[in-house]
């Protein structure tokens, strides 16, 4: 067989079925920032794929992408975090997707790294970034892959400070951890498995 053949079979084909949208900043300063867990984590789904986010469009960079059969659109809003809602909605609307057809991945203060929580819908939480979305989307009905980043040293450290500060060197190797479990759920949640995806990693 040969390097055309097998292309040609792992090469994504029909339409569209999901959407799945790493929350971010862009810019070499917000490289490794804890608000920049959502990139960092569809840049590792997109290696487990062997497809690079290279594409521009939707105000953002995405790649095309067969997972488990399904063709799905990998993208990382280049708008910055509190206009995040501006290129999910342009990518929907675009592509004619519902709602449900949206997986969003981005930090969560309230886990300790390496750990991750599923939701099929809420409200924002203070998380700007989602807030844009639910704006511009007009509903709290999306899936969400909540990465844990870790609380605040304590209650009065400022949390722009935290959430665009680096992880610490220990931390990273528990959020590889984590982005393995989250494209395990990606690979239920566009099987309509989100519940096992819920049991088996929500903690």
């Amino acid at each position: 067989m040969s390097i055309m053949d097998l292309f040609d079979k792992i090469s994504p084909s029909g339409k569209i079925e999901f959407v799945i949208a790493g929350l971010g900043n862009p810019g070499l300063e917000y490289e490794n920032t804890r608000h920049n867990t959502g990139f960092m984590t569809v840049d590792s789904i997109a290696e487990k794929l062997g497809v690079k986010i290279d594409r521009m469009k939707f105000k953002g960079v995405y790649a095309d992408a067969n997972i488990n059969g399904k063709r799905c659109i990998l993208l990382k809003p280049t708008t910055y975090m509190n206009n995040s809602g501006e290129s999910v909605s342009e990518i929907l609307n675009f592509y004619k997707l519902d709602n449900d057809r949206l997986i969003v991945i981005y930090d969560d203060i309230s886990l300790e790294p390496g750990k991750i929580r599923i939701r099929r819908k809420g409200t924002h939480g203070g998380h700007n970034g989602i807030r844009s979305i639910i704006d511009l989307l007009g509903t709290e009905d999306f899936l969400r892959i909540k990465m844990g980043v870790g609380k605040k040293p304590h209650p009065d450290y400022d949390l722009a400070k935290w959430v665009l500060g680096k992880f610490k060197p220990d931390d990273i190797s528990k959020l590889s951890l984590a982005a393995d479990k989250a494209f395990e759920s990606v690979c239920l949640m566009i099987n309509d498995n989100t519940e096992e995806a819920m049991n088996k990693f929500n903690s």
